[in-house]
């Protein structure tokens, strides 16, 4: 189905390949992930399967590539967008019409269907992807999870036999990112189409996949195999794997389902020592020394309409200075509108807003920004200057911050962030992953008291993350209050002191992550479901207990 021999790529002007003698191959009805690096060339390689490389980008290719018995680069995007679906990192990117039945409509317009038949295709998506209840909605009004469902729904309307998706689940709470893979992996199972999905979360998707392509980046060799056999030979690997691999296990597991023979005879014992004593659950990060907390920004009894519609209901929350508090729900749980309510970008219909005792609920939002700094779902919102660095100099000067008073020299900061090798470049040709950390980094250069997170981890690799969470460690230990939203439980569980849940505008739940994450069916990690009732959230958690 795709033959990819010794393809290479350069963009225009840019000083390295973004892909380099890549050679692989994938037979039809294929399951495929592609991981590796952030910025490694996963996009580049997925848009040049439907011929946007190099056709709408520019640049330098080489090499052959064949997708269904057509070279993109020679008949472009136009006629391989019947043969290979594609749904972008970001959806809003794709989005041409206002409304999500029209959106998902518009190719098969332009593809001229009879009015039936398209009414039948967008039925059967709608559903596939549990989008009906939404179809009159505007897309501007959904959460980022609703829109990348819509983008997925889009791009399989007109029943392509290669589906490329990069990053899907990106911005999905875990029951809707299962919700969607089970979908995606059905139409492979039942219809035969070919999946070629890149992922950074691993543990979402390897029980799907029968191959993995490994993107090193530079000129190092591309890896492709069985999950098995790449995950055993690289160093990104899910939680269960890294605990395998710690362990000794063979085979190696990639799988929940895979790692579950391995502990099954022992499970009752492990669970006998929790309750004995011997083996004891890890003290939340909270109480395990840190400085105690002191109340900076409080929310009380929020009530918020978004669009003229009630989002956020009766919200009360504490953030403290020194702690991490981890905002998680479904999509459209509220989430986002509660944080945009904090910084002031949506006014609260009741309750009220104090930061450090100072009441902020009608404050311009420049003066809330002086001590909260928001980080919305979207970098691309904060990114104006021609290069990187130069995003971080713009922060300090409408701060009234002299380069030479700032609180962290901002290269040390992008250094911290793996971006060093980006100073001078232009932020909006980095990767998703890349722009996020550009993003991240200018809003924490004047080391502000409140850090407001939506969602940072969108296109970040293990690596970039494991970064991430040393970062939000250091801003707890530095004293400032965090305020994180993640969809990614395995971060929420190697940051928090505080978990909170979300859900239909309120608040449902909250407490410490070993008793928040743990009994939680729908937000527990992947060591939390292998050992149930032992307490243990991450593979550190699960190897203190069993190599003491």
């Amino acid at each position: 189905m795709i033959t990819c021999e010794r393809v290479s790529f350069r963009y225009p002007d840019a000083a390295q390949p973004a892909l380099s003698d890549v050679s692989f191959t994938v037979s039809e009805g294929d399951f495929v992930v592609v991981v590796g690096p952030s910025g490694a060339g996963k996009s580049t390689l997925l848009r040049s399967l439907n011929g946007l490389v190099p056709h709408f980008t520019g640049g330098t290719f080489s090499g052959r590539l064949v997708v269904d018995g057509f070279e993109p680069v020679a008949v472009g995007p136009q006629r391989m967008c019947r043969h290979v679906g594609f749904v972008f990192q970001d959806p809003e990117a794709q989005f041409v019409m206002d409304r999500v039945e029209d959106e998902i409509a518009f190719a098969l317009e332009n593809a001229a269907m009879a009015p039936q038949e398209m009414r039948s295709r967008v039925e059967e998506v709608l559903g596939l992807l549990e989008l009906a209840s939404l179809r009159g909605r505007t897309l501007a009004t959904l959460s980022g999870g609703e829109k990348q469902r819509v983008a997925i729904a889009a791009a399989l309307a007109l029943r392509p036999r290669v589906l490329v998706l990069d990053e899907p689940t990106s911005q999905l709470d875990p029951q809707s990112a299962e919700d969607v893979l089970t979908a995606v992996a059905r139409l492979n199972v039942e219809a035969g189409l070919t999946i070629v999905l890149a992922e950074h979360r691993l543990e979402r998707v390897l029980s799907f996949a029968n191959r993995v392509i490994f993107v090193p980046g530079g000129a190092a060799p591309v890896i492709a195999g069985s999950p098995r056999e790449v995950v055993a030979s690289i160093a990104l690997a899910p939680p269960v794997s890294k605990l395998g691999k710690a362990l000794g296990w063979s085979p190696l597991p990639v799988t929940l389902e895979e790692a579950q023979p391995f502990v099954a005879g022992s499970l009752p014992e492990i669970l006998g020592g929790v309750s004995s004593g011997t083996l004891t659950a890890p003290i939340p990060a909270s109480d395990a020394g840190h400085a105690s907390s002191a109340t900076y920004l409080v929310a009380e009894s929020l009530d918020v309409a978004y669009t003229g519609q009630r989002v956020v209901s009766d919200v009360s929350l504490t953030l403290s200075r020194g702690e991490v508090t981890v905002l998680m729900g479904r999509n459209g749980a509220g989430k986002s509108t509660l944080l945009k309510s904090l910084v002031g970008l949506v006014r609260p219909e009741r309750g009220r807003v104090r930061l450090d005792g100072r009441d902020i609920t009608a404050a311009p939002v420049a003066e809330i920004c002086r001590d909260v700094a928001y980080l919305p779902q979207d970098p691309n919102a904060l990114l104006f200057a021609e290069t990187v660095v130069e995003e971080l100099h713009i922060t300090l000067r409408n701060h009234g911050i002299a380069l030479s008073a700032a609180p962290v020299p901002p290269e040390v900061l992008l250094g911290r962030l793996g971006l060093a090798d980006k100073v001078a470049a232009y932020p909006r040709d980095l990767s998703v992953g890349e722009r996020q950390r550009v993003a991240l980094a200018a809003i924490m250069v004047t080391e502000p008291g409140v850090l407001l997170l939506d969602e940072p981890t969108r296109g970040l690799d293990y690596e970039a993350k494991a970064r991430l969470a040393d970062l939000i460690r250091q801003a707890r230990d530095a004293r400032l209050a965090v305020l994180l939203v993640t969809h990614d439980v395995e971060l929420a569980a190697a940051v928090a002191d505080r978990v909170v849940l979300m859900g239909d505008g309120r608040i449902v739940a909250q407490g410490d992550p070993y008793t928040v994450l743990a009994g939680s069916t729908g937000f527990a990690t992947q060591i939390a479901r292998l050992f149930p009732g032992a307490g243990w959230l991450t593979v550190e958690d699960a190897l203190k207990a069993l190599k003491p």
